[in-house]
């Protein structure tokens, strides 16, 4: 003869374990969706604003005269470097000066980074000290600032 055997299941039994199991579910949805939303926290921390938006001047000082820098800036990107006031007199005594900037904001304005610009060797000075008063406008602009103290530290213990 055939073996019968009956189970009970009583019905809190069943109530239990369909409750776990969408509590698991619901848990695991859970879990999922916050791992989801983390991963895109990170990208969005990517592509945030670097620049705070807005127009950013200097002075560069050549021997006994000033020239001054504005700079263009949108959250991401830098839209205008040039010369404000450039006076007929500079540009007779530094005649690369007006070249080295154009230059410069042409490489810069193509999303080229800073420490990235290409320097030509017939005004390697000029664009130099035109890079440096740049880097100096453009430290105004930053959202979190550059601490050179944190560098010139971990120069010291090399």
């Amino acid at each position: 003869m055939s073996n019968t055997k009956i189970v009970v299941i009583k019905l809190k039994q069943i109530i239990y374990g369909v409750i776990f199991a969408v509590l698991g579910i619901v848990l695991l949805i859970l879990l999922l969706a916050l791992f989801k939303s983390s991963k895109k926290d990170s990208g969005a921390n990517e592509d945030s604003a670097m620049y705070k938006p807005g127009v950013y001047n200097s002075v560069v000082a050549l021997n006994d005269s000033t020239l001054n820098l504005e700079v263009i800036v949108d959250k991401n990107h830098i839209n205008s470097v040039q010369l404000i006031n450039l006076d007929e007199a500079i540009t007779t005594l530094y005649p690369l000066v007006e070249k080295s900037i154009n230059s410069i904001a042409e490489q810069l304005c193509n999303d080229v980074d800073i420490a990235s610009i290409q320097i030509q060797e017939d005004s390697k000075y000029t664009q130099t000290l035109l890079l440096d008063a740049i880097e100096k406008t453009l430290e105004k602009a930053l959202i979190t600032p550059v601490d050179h103290s944190m560098d010139k530290q971990a120069d010291t213990k090399k």
